[in-house]
C-alpha cells in the first residue's frame, strides 16, 4: 500500500464567448464543452460519490467566466436545440462510420435527456458535491488575465482577483479560499496580493517551486508557504506527463477517438448551409479513432466504442501502478507522508482526449484496489501541520516556463493597451463620478477592461489559429471602453440603443466594483 495521496486539479475555464449570434463559432465552443466535460465531469463524480466503496477527490477551478456562461439562461436555452441539430446531422454520415455514429447519437441522446432533466442548471450540482466534501472549489482572475503582465498597474491584478472572488460567492455561495493562477503564472510580489484580498493557496509549476528561495526540503512533494502566509503546490510531472502527452501519453493511443477528424469537415458544404452552419468548421461530430502513429487524416479508421473502453481501463491501471510505485518511493527518502498534485485543463478531459472523463472514473474505481488515495489542496493544507516558509520563483506552465508565450512578436502590442486603460480606469476611479448614471458608465468600463485583459486572446494570437476572432475581441472591449470613459469625461450622453446592446452583450459580473481600481493609501 502507497504511503501518501494523489492531488487531481482540473482548470476549468472558458472566456466570455457569449454571442448575440445564435451558431457563432463561440458559442460551438461553450456548447461543446458543455457537452464533451463539464456534463460528463459531473457524471463521473456524481456517480464514484454514491459507491460506497470508492472515495473520489478533487480540486476543480471554476472561472468567473465559466461560471457567467453557466448562469446564462438566455444562452443556455439555445443548448438543446444545438445538441438537436446535430443529432440530424449524424444520420448523414458515411455508411461505414454507421456503428460510431450510433454511437455518438446514443451519447448526445442522453446528454440531451440529462440536460432537460435539470432544467439546464448545473451550479447546484457543483455545490453539493462541495459540501458533501468530494469538491474543493476554487476560483480564477476574473477573465483569466495573464497577472504577471498586468503588474505594471497594481490596481488592475487586485481587480481581476476581487471581482473573481465576488462572483464566485454571488453563484456558488461560499468565498473560495483556493485559486488557479491563469497560466499557472507567478511574479515576485503576487503572494501578497493574494492573501489582501483573502486568498490563501494555489498551485504552480514544478519549477516555481524547485527555483524556490530557499530551496524546498521536500521539492514539489509537499505545499510550501511563502512570507506572505500563501501555501504553494507544485505540479509533479512523473504524475501528469502520461495524461496531457497526446505524443508520449495515453490520448495518443491508436484506440481513442481522434480529436482532429470531424463530420464538419467530411459532409457537404451546402448540406451544411441546409441545415443553418453557415460555414464549414468543426461540429464536435467525430468518428475516427487516432489510429496508426502519425496517419494522415484521410487515412484515419473508424471509432470502435468497445476497443477505446478496454484501453482505458488499461491505462487507468496503468496510472495507479505507476502513482503506486512513486508514492512508495517517495515515502522510503522522506519523512513525511509524500504528496503528488496533477493539475490539468479540465478540457482535456472530454473535449481534446474523449475518452477522459471515462478514465477518471476508472482512477476513482480502481484507485482502493491499488493502494492510491484521493485527496483535495485544502484538505491537505487542514491536516499538514507548518509549512517551509519560501519564496516562489517567477515561472508559468506555458511553453519554455515563463511568460515569453504570452509577451512575444505576435501579442506584445496589447501590453501597453491594458496599461492605458488600466491606468485611465484608476485615475477615473480615484477622481470619482458626477452622478448615478456616469457611475454605471465606469461599472461597465470595468467590465470592458477585464474582457480585454483575457489571456486566451494572447495565446489565440501566438497559437495562429482564430486569430482575426481574437484581435477583434480586444479591439472591440477596448474601443468600448475608451467610448464610455469619454462620455464620463465630457459628460456627453451615450446613445441608449449602443449601451444598452453593450450591456446586453458584456453584462456579466453583476456585483462588480468599480472601487476595486481605487489606489490603496
Amino acid at each position: 500500500m502507497a504511503s501518501g495521496d494523489l492531488a487531481l486539479v482540473l482548470h476549468a475555464h472558458l472566456p466570455y464567448v457569449r454571442s448575440g449570434e445564435p451558431g457563432s463559432l463561440e458559442e460551438d465552443w461553450y456548447f461543446q464543452a458543455l457537452q464533451e466535460c463539464y456534463l460528463p465531469l459531473l457524471e463521473v463524480l456524481e456517480a464514484a460519490a454514491a459507491d460506497p466503496a470508492q472515495t473520489p477527490r478533487l480540486t476543480l477551478g471554476l472561472s468567473p467566466t465559466l461560471l457567467s456562461l453557466l448562469s446564462d439562461a438566455d444562452l443556455n436555452r439555445r443548448f438543446a436545440p444545438w445538441l438537436e441539430l446535430r443529432i440530424e446531422l449524424l444520420a448523414l454520415a458515411p455508411a461505414e462510420l454507421a456503428p460510431a455514429a450510433r454511437h455518438l447519437e446514443t451519447q448526445l441522446g442522453l446528454v440531451l435527456a440529462r440536460w432537460q432533466a435539470v432544467g439546464g442548471d448545473l451550479l447546484p450540482r457543483f455545490q453539493r458535491l462541495q459540501r458533501s466534501g468530494i469538491v474543493d472549489l476554487i476560483t480564477c482572475a476574473a477573465t483569466h488575465g495573464y497577472l504577471p503582465l498586468l503588474r505594471d498597474c497594481p490596481e488592475a491584478v487586485r481587480a481581476q482577483l476581487l471581482t473573481a472572488i465576488r462572483e464566485h460567492r454571488r453563484l456558488l455561495g461560499e468565498r473560495p479560499l483556493g485559486i488557479w493562477l491563469p497560466e499557472c503564472a507567478y511574479y515576485e510580489g503576487l503572494d501578497r496580493t493574494l492573501a489582501s484580498c483573502g486568498l490563501r493557496y494555489t498551485l504552480l509549476d514544478g519549477h516555481g517551486l524547485l527555483h524556490a528561495l530557499p530551496r524546498p526540503r521536500y521539492g514539489v512533494y509537499a505545499p510550501v508557504c511563502s512570507p506572505a502566509g500563501v501555501a504553494f503546490f507544485g505540479r509533479d510531472s512523473e504524475s501528469t506527463l502520461p495524461v496531457w502527452s497526446a505524443s508520449q501519453g495515453y490520448p495518443g493511443d491508436g484506440a481513442y477517438r481522434e480529436f482532429h477528424r470531424d463530420l464538419g469537415w467530411d459532409l457537404p458544404e451546402d448540406v451544411l448551409q441546409g441545415k443553418g452552419i453557415r460555414s464549414r468548421r468543426p461540429l464536435g461530430l467525430k468518428l475516427h479513432r487516432v489510429s496508426a502513429p502519425g496517419s494522415p487524416l484521410e487515412a484515419k479508421l473508424p471509432y470502435a466504442p468497445a476497443v477505446a473502453a478496454a484501453r482505458i481501463r488499461e491505462h487507468a491501471a496503468d496510472y495507479l501502478e505507476g502513482r503506486s510505485r512513486q508514492l512508495q518511493t517517495l515515502a522510503a527518502t522522506i519523512e513525511r507522508p509524500p504528496l503528488l498534485v496533477a493539475p490539468f485543463d479540465a478540457e482535456l478531459f472530454g473535449h481534446w482526449w474523449f475518452e477522459g472523463p471515462t478514465f477518471l472514473a476508472e482512477l476513482f474505481r480502481q484507485g482502493p484496489a491499488c493502494g492510491v488515495s484521493f485527496t483535495h489542496l485544502r484538505d491537505v493544507l487542514d491536516g499538514v501541520g507548518s509549512l517551509q516558509v519560501c519564496h516562489p520563483s517567477p515561472s508559468s506552465w506555458g511553453s519554455g516556463g515563463y511568460h515569453d508565450y504570452w509577451l512575444n512578436e505576435t501579442n506584445a502590442w496589447v501590453v501597453p493597451e491594458w496599461q492605458r486603460a488600466a491606468r485611465a480606469m484608476v485615475r477615473r476611479v480615484n477622481r470619482g463620478v458626477g452622478s448615478t448614471e456616469q457611475r454605471s458608465w465606469l461599472t461597465q468600463a470595468g467590465r470592458e477592461l477585464l474582457l480585454a485583459q483575457s489571456s486566451d486572446w494572447s495565446f489565440i494570437l501566438r497559437a495562429g489559429t482564430t486569430t482575426e476572432l481574437a484581435r477583434e475581441r480586444i479591439h472591440r472591449h477596448l474601443d468600448r471602453f475608451w467610448r464610455l470613459m469619454q462620455a464620463i469625461e465630457s459628460g456627453t450622453p451615450l446613445r441608449d440603443d449602443w449601451l444598452t446592446a453593450v450591456r446586453r452583450e458584456d453584462g456579466l459580473f453583476p456585483d462588480l466594483n468599480a472601487a476595486d481600481w481605487a489606489t490603496l493609501p
